[in-house]
């Protein structure tokens, strides 16, 4: 029983950390990299489709992105699309394919995303945190119950924090990472 509350717990401090890694591939660093437009939404017949639903995303060089539109007549709203994301990006329309030339980053701007990886970070290790705390509440309500020994929840309670210490250490490492690639000239 406590085996499979802690194996339930890992899965979902896993789940943090694909989730994390889905966020930082949206932050953008000095480098042209498709995923920042994954959060991009087109208006597309009606209704609001992801960007890579209405066409091919390529990097042709470091420093450009490339959308060739599956139909045309999307090239206006895609256009839009990635004005109002907000992105800092202008994107160029010529008439068959939208360019989205990628500017270098500024200091200002690379301290800026390196505090937000940061930020991000932080609520992650928040997030297993509370996942251990979970755990721990669940091992605790057994002991109490008498389903398991006192030293059963002191050993299974190292194991939920070496387990927690262990994806803390992973966010740590995906954070610098990530700040490295930013600050990267």
């Amino acid at each position: 029983m406590p085996k499979q509350i802690i194996k339930q717990g890992e899965e979902k401090m896993q789940k943090t950390i694909e989730s994390l890694q889905k966020e930082f591939s949206t932050i953008r660093t000095g480098k042209a990299n498709p995923s920042i437009l994954n959060n991009v939404q087109v208006e597309y017949w009606g209704m609001m489709t992801p960007l890579i639903q209405v066409g091919t995303v390529s990097v042709p060089d470091a420093q450009t992105i490339m959308i060739k539109p599956y139909d045309k007549s999307v090239l206006k709203n895609l256009e839009k699309a990635i004005l109002t994301a907000d992105l800092g990006f202008n994107p160029i329309n010529d008439g068959d394919v939208i360019r989205i030339p990628v500017p270098p980053l500024t200091e200002e701007v690379r301290r800026n995303l390196t505090k937000d990886v940061k930020k991000i970070a932080e609520n992650n290790k928040v997030a297993i945190r509370n996942i251990r705390r979970d755990i721990l509440d669940q091992l605790k309500k057994l002991e109490k119950d008498s389903l398991i020994s006192e030293d059963e929840l002191k050993r299974n309670s190292d194991d939920v924090q070496k387990l927690t210490d262990k994806y803390i250490a992973n966010i740590d490492n995906l954070a610098k990472e990530k700040e490295q690639a930013i600050m990267a000239f």
